[in-house]
């Protein structure tokens, strides 16, 4: 009898792409309700690792700034880690979808629906996350530092100009995309969560913009901002006038449109690279 061997070597780029365009193909033909409910859980899931990383940093000021930074990255790489492992939808890592795009094994149409239907399915699950931690009191923690921290991150997001925010935009995806594309190389669960810690915690820690993320975390800090009891403000040395410019207007014009067109640049430099290297030969 022949003995059974189990591959366990990381596979190598040209498979990787490879991989990755069939993966394209299998996730724009999914059932539309699929694909939608998979996305909410996606949603859910970034904002989940929002909560984390807003509980960490309670206090954090006291510590070294790139400790602070390096801990609060490490805890916001939760959220992708549910949603590789646990097959979530994420619009930032569906970009990668465009390689498949390339190789003309989807049309644009489907492209661009699976991209709004998992955009919009993120949405909801962010939102839903911030009623759930709202009606849970959670900004209550610690004497309501949990809430100003929540809102001292959200009212930071909303200080860059347009083209700084798509830059950080950018930049974010970058590293969520080459984090996604990294774990196509893996063979276990253990392997996809090392490839994967790196990566997120260093767009987390050089403050990149994920557009996803912002979907809970910025109006979390708003529905804190308006909807706050006096009882709550009366435990910190601030007021709800400190943080005015948590509005939906500031967040759609100074952050969530910037950075999404800057989070599809990313995802789109990562595709042309990777497709022109290892799968343009495949269709010459």
């Amino acid at each position: 009898m022949k003995p059974q061997f189990i591959a366990t070597e990381a596979l190598l780029p040209p498979v990787m792409a490879q991989k990755l365009e069939e993966v394209g193909v299998t996730k724009v033909n999914r059932v539309g309700l699929t694909t939608f409910l998979l996305a909410v859980t996606g949603g859910m899931f970034i904002a989940l690792a929002f909560v984390f990383y807003t509980t960490v940093m309670i206090g954090a000021e006291a510590l070294p700034f790139g400790l602070t930074k390096l801990a609060g990255g490490l805890v916001f790489s939760l959220g992708l880690v549910l949603v590789i492992i646990c097959g979530g939808e994420l619009f930032t890592s569906s970009v990668l979808c465009a390689v498949a795009k390339a190789s003309n094994r989807i049309s644009w149409r489907q492209l661009w629906c699976n991209w709004t239907l998992v955009y919009l399915g993120n949405m909801l699950g962010a939102l839903t996350l911030v009623v759930l931690i709202w009606l849970a009191k959670l900004h209550w923690t610690a004497e309501g530092s949990w809430g100003i921290n929540a809102m001292k991150i959200a009212q930071h997001k909303l200080s860059y100009g347009f083209f700084q925010a798509m830059t950080l935009g950018l930049l974010c995806n970058l590293m969520v995309c080459l984090a996604v594309w990294m774990t196509f190389s893996c063979r276990s669960v253990s392997d996809k969560i090392a490839v994967l810690l790196l990566p997120i915690s260093m767009f987390v820690a050089c403050g990149f913009e994920h557009s996803i993320a912002n979907l809970f975390m910025i109006p979390m800090g708003i529905m804190i901002q308006h909807f706050a009891s006096d009882g709550f403000w009366a435990l910190t040395p601030y007021s709800a006038s400190d943080f005015s410019s948590l509005n939906l207007e500031n967040f759609i014009t100074a952050n969530l449109l910037p950075v999404t067109f800057g989070n599809i640049l990313g995802g789109l430099m990562v595709s042309a690279i990777y497709w022109f290297c290892y799968r343009r030969q495949a269709i010459s």
